[in-house]
């Protein structure tokens, strides 16, 4: 039965809005304050990766986001975002892993909140509002 309101192709439409528009924010600022790899790639070297790695971020952070946002090849850029915030979630928030907030949430709750809407895009696609839906 087809409720009124029941719509596979507007709730991926959304999700990937949502989850691209606000990735695209963390990718601007990264962008127009080239500085902030810095840290990255200190941290990169801490664990003996090479400091190029940090360049990443951009794909993470603005090219997945485009991509998903259009709907154009949305599962990879699903891919990435989920990479990024693995990456992520090492090299910055490791610490963080079995915290709570002042207000009771989770201290990983934005990056695990990207990190599985990455994958939720992964494994459902574009739908039908897109660019290239798939």
């Amino acid at each position: 039965m087809n409720l009124p309101f029941q719509s596979d192709a507007l709730g991926k439409l959304i999700l990937r809005l949502t989850v691209g528009i606000l990735m695209l924010f963390h990718g601007v600022h990264k962008l127009l304050n080239p500085s902030s790899l810095d840290f990255i790639s200190k941290q990169l070297v801490g664990i003996d990766l090479p400091q190029a790695l940090a360049y990443g971020v951009y794909l993470g952070e603005i090219i997945a986001p485009l991509l998903i946002i259009l709907g154009l090849f949305a599962r990879f850029g699903g891919l990435l975002v989920f990479g990024n915030m693995i990456f992520a979630i090492v090299l910055a928030h490791s610490n963080q892993l079995f915290t709570l907030t002042d207000h009771g949430g989770l201290g990983l709750e934005l990056q695990i909140f990207y990190l599985l809407t990455g994958l939720a895009v992964f494994f459902l696609g574009s739908g039908r509002f897109a660019v290239k839906p798939d």
